[in-house]
């Protein structure tokens, strides 16, 4: 069976599609072949690897990457994290993908203490990872 390529993009590549990224490899690698990247490339995010630690996926080695056409042309899903990424996502002419929005908050906006801060990376990531595992079992 040849595995469906998924590519999450947000606007920085830093925070939401590295973690759906990490979460999609870790949950359902056997299924899909996972990219992620960003309209710019901000670099990953410290609190998203450590928050992903947390959860038991290491996402150290994931570099924040820019859109690739290439690979949405490749792509079987295409899957916007963020309102922004989603309404400035380059035209995509690719009749076999399906393209999806799956807004989340933007946890590096968050502020006020860092304890704060981490529950907000924290409640983010959770979603993610609670969407990424229906996306699995529904077997898209």
């Amino acid at each position: 069976m040849e595995k469906k390529l998924v590519y999450f993009l947000c606007t920085g590549n830093s925070c939401r599609s590295q973690m759906a990224d990490g979460f999609l490899k870790a949950l359902g690698s056997d299924k899909y072949e996972v990219k992620s990247a960003g309209l710019e490339a901000h670099g990953l995010n410290p609190r998203a690897v450590q928050v992903m630690d947390e959860a038991d996926v290491d996402i150290t080695n994931h570099t924040s990457d820019v859109i690739d056409p290439e690979i949405l042309q490749e792509a079987d899903y295409i899957i916007t994290l963020c309102g922004h990424a989603n309404d400035n996502c380059p035209v995509v002419r690719n009749d076999k993908a399906e393209r999806w929005h799956w807004g989340f908050e933007d946890p590096a906006k968050a502020t006020g203490t860092e304890l704060e801060v981490m529950a907000k990376f924290r409640e983010v990531r959770d979603s993610i990872k609670n969407r990424i595992a229906r996306f699995v079992k529904e077997g898209n």
